[in-house]
């Protein structure tokens, strides 16, 4: 695991963007990272949408952050960008600061500001990040892969 930047600014579709140190005051964030110019991340909408909706009754923020101005955030997500938070980083500040390599990638940040990460769509890896968070939070772990989840796959790159 590596560090996250503190002074690291998300800024929500739904609101002004705050210092990541400050939206980690009260809860850990459970993220899915998007590229929505990509097809490798629509292939994962459903199942990311699955996976946040599992987390988000628990001590977790969830929520989706799209490589994409507040208005593609929108058009890609559809109704997910009203269910959960989520934040727009045309600029990938967020993922380089996350240091993804591809993308969808699920990201988690702690309030000691450690990460963890799975780039693509590697359902070991995601299943294990949900597990490591189904003990932090002592909730249950959503069945990763489902039926019906895309096969395994690299992903596109997280840095153009």
């Amino acid at each position: 695991m590596v560090d996250a930047p503190p002074d690291l600014v998300l800024d929500s579709i739904q609101g002004q963007g705050y210092e990541l140190r400050d939206w980690l005051t009260s809860y850990p964030f459970l993220l899915i990272a998007i590229d929505p110019y990509t097809h490798e991340s629509a292939w994962i909408l459903e199942t990311a949408g699955r996976i946040l909706h599992h987390y988000s009754p628990s001590d977790i923020r969830c929520g989706f952050l799209v490589t994409a101005g507040d208005d593609d955030c929108r058009r890609f997500l559809g109704p997910w960008a009203e269910d959960f938070l989520t934040f727009a980083d045309p600029d990938r500040n967020a993922v380089r600061a996350f240091g993804l390599d591809h993308l969808p990638a699920m990201v988690v940040v702690r309030p000691d500001l450690s990460i963890q990460t799975a780039n693509g769509w590697d359902p070991e890896a995601w299943r294990a990040i949900a597990s490591d968070l189904a003990q932090m939070l002592h909730w249950s772990r959503p069945q990763i892969p489902a039926p019906g989840d895309p096969v395994p796959y690299q992903g596109s790159p997280a840095i153009v």
